[in-house]
């Protein structure tokens, strides 16, 4: 049972090895030999690839093996490895072939003896070596495939060190640690392999969310070790710090480029990558520890301004993204905001800062006077581009609809279509003039304004135009009351003016007044947005689901859809049920306008790095 059970696994080695060795039958006996061979029925098989074998040994070598190995004449086996071996004397992966005869004679002496000769007499040539190593991991003597390279690297001087070759045999072998640690020597010897090794590293260890790829705890360990045993070899801590934002520990990140950045006295460059890492993948604490760092390092250092900026730019998308502050942490930004604007002076660089400045004073501190004089210092600042006055402009006109100046909203929106009619600000100037008709209930006027920007370029323009046509267009045909729409246009424009309450009452009139109107799936929404507004995230959720589960198929199925992900990301906290509803939306809504963010931020959740 035993020699079976050798000859067994020798010949599906073997097989392995021939896999694209079978040779085209072309005469009968050919024919006849394979077919035999394929149907396992080796005593016949043999009488065919005997005689091949004499015409033809490079041809039919292996076949004609492998039939005296399985009708068990090892002894002509014997003679036929060593006929085939005198035959072609630099072939040196045929000694494993008698070696393994050897093994299946129980012979382990001789079959040791022909494994090491293989290795003594490989010459110095990289497809004999490739080869060898290769006949030695297929019958799985991984040890010897090691050895093969490492008397390769020997005979090259350390020229080619076989590093990538010595890590497939110990993956093969299924000893990571050493498989890492190949890589990681090959980083060792020359640095510029670093993005080969990450490579071969994430691929070689899985993608296996818990131990997979770089969050296998075995690199990390390895990484130390190298790390503690020489600090000088900055690569390391290069590659550990690399690791630490794949598995998204920014903290740990944080920490070894602070030390890599005294250490090399960076003037806080790394930091600075590091902080725009952290607020692509919404780490905005560590962010903020990244800028300060460097702010620390005082008004001197080339990165101070930058620093300066990115850090209250952090801050307030820490708010606005994450919806999540006190009023302390509003004061603290417009605290930020103001002190860098006034350091910095108003200018080409700040004006996006007084932007958001005049947004947190409008949309957040409820302080609209401070929001338009801010703006109106933007617009009339002299030398500013054309296209940032524009959006200045734009804003302006927000601040002045929310303080219910309609007429004077309308004047700086038309502005700036006239001044930009073929620019995309242009174009979403006219879609605000457009929003502008719909609440004062000029609603044909509004929906020919809408139906010409579907064909805007933005595809966020284009898409906004689409709904509200659509809503429009569904309000007013199926029913030629617009009185119901013109409610809703109306609660609409109170939302945008932060008059909550009365919202709420005057669309809550349309459903009593105007049962089973078309404006259903649409109230739902709007309810759902105030509730957002008012922090109540459960009704705000249960507002959002009606929409998806009875209207999922109207204007407004992706967009709550959205909203939903971002309540459970932000404000409930539940990763999984938010990655749940990111996936959702790119499943059922694969056009949506929603599609690029949420797939960014469903691949943040799964633990992907945004760089």
């Amino acid at each position: 049972m035993v020699v079976l059970s050798r000859i067994t696994f020798f010949l599906v080695a073997f097989l392995c090895m021939a896999s694209g060795f079978a040779q085209p039958a072309n005469n009968a006996n050919e024919q006849l030999a394979l077919q035999a061979f394929n149907n396992k029925e080796y005593d016949k098989a043999i009488v065919y690839y005997e005689k091949l074998y004499d015409k033809n040994p490079s041809a039919y070598y292996q076949y004609y093996l492998v039939c005296l190995l399985k009708t068990n004449d090892l002894k002509q086996a014997e003679k036929t490895v060593k006929r085939q071996i005198k035959q072609n004397p630099s072939t040196v992966h045929l000694y494993i072939d008698l070696g393994e005869v050897y093994k299946v004679q129980n012979d382990p002496k001789k079959a040791e003896e022909q494994y090491q000769k293989a290795i003594k007499e490989m010459p110095n040539d990289y497809t004999q070596i490739a080869a060898l190593a290769n006949a030695f991991k297929t019958v799985k003597l991984f040890d010897y495939a090691i050895q093969t390279f490492e008397k390769a690297a020997k005979m090259n001087n350390g020229l080619y060190p076989y590093f990538y070759e010595k890590a497939d045999i110990y993956k093969e072998k299924g000893d990571l640690k050493a498989m890492i640690n190949q890589y990681l020597d090959a980083l060792d010897f020359r640095e510029t392999e670093l993005v080969n090794v990450q490579n071969n590293i994430q691929n070689n260890l899985g993608y296996d969310d818990e131990k997979g790829g770089f969050n296998n705890p075995i690199l990390k360990q390895e990484l130390q070790k190298r790390i503690q045993s020489d600090p000088n070899k900055i690569i390391f801590s290069e590659f550990l710090i690399y690791i630490q934002m794949q598995q998204k520990d920014f903290e740990g990140a944080f920490t070894q480029s602070k030390a890599l950045d005294k250490r090399n006295k960076e003037d806080g460059f790394r930091m600075m990558e590091l902080g725009r890492i952290c607020v692509g993948n919404e780490a905005y604490d560590v962010a903020e520890k990244c800028y300060n760092y460097v702010l620390a390092k005082g008004k001197d250092n080339y990165n101070y301004n930058a620093a300066y900026i990115e850090s209250a730019n952090a801050q307030y998308d820490k708010i606005v993204k994450q919806r999540i502050y006190t009023n302390e942490d509003l004061k603290q930004l417009e605290v930020k905001l103001t002190t860098t604007i006034t350091d910095f002076g108003m200018n080409q660089m700040t004006i996006p800062l007084l932007r958001k400045l005049a947004s947190l004073n409008a949309y957040y501190l409820n302080n609209l006077p401070k929001a338009a004089e801010l703006l109106t210092q933007a617009v009339e600042l002299p030398g500013l581009d054309k296209f940032m006055q524009a959006e200045c402009k734009l804003d302006l006109g927000d601040v002045t609809l929310i303080s219910g100046n309609i007429w004077d909203a309308s004047l700086l929106y038309s502005q700036v279509e006239k001044a930009f009619k073929y620019d995309p600000v242009g174009q979403e100037a006219k879609f605000r003039n457009a929003k502008l008709s719909y609440y004062n209930g000029d609603f044909k006027w509004s929906k020919a304004q809408l139906d010409v920007l579907k064909g805007a370029t933005s595809k966020l323009i284009a898409n906004d135009a689409m709904d509200m046509s659509l809503l429009i267009g569904d309000a007013i045909n199926v029913d030629t009351n617009v009185v119901p729409l013109q409610m809703f246009s109306s609660a609409d424009l109170l939302i945008i003016q932060n008059k909550i309450p009365q919202a709420l009452a005057r669309l809550d009139s349309i459903n009593i007044i105007f049962d089973n109107h078309s404006l259903a799936d649409d109230i739902y929404y709007k309810k759902g947005i105030i509730f957002l507004k008012q922090n109540k995230f459960k009704e705000a959720v249960e507002a959002f689901q009606r929409v998806v589960d009875a209207y999922g198929d109207e204007i407004f199925g992706d967009d709550a859809l959205y909203k939903i992900a971002e309540i459970y990301q932000y404000n409930l906290s539940d990763v999984e049920k938010a990655k749940a509803t990111y996936q959702d939306l790119l499943t059922k809504y694969p056009s949506s306008v929603y599609t690029v963010e949420a797939r960014k931020r469903f691949r943040i959740l799964r633990g992907d790095l945004i760089n």
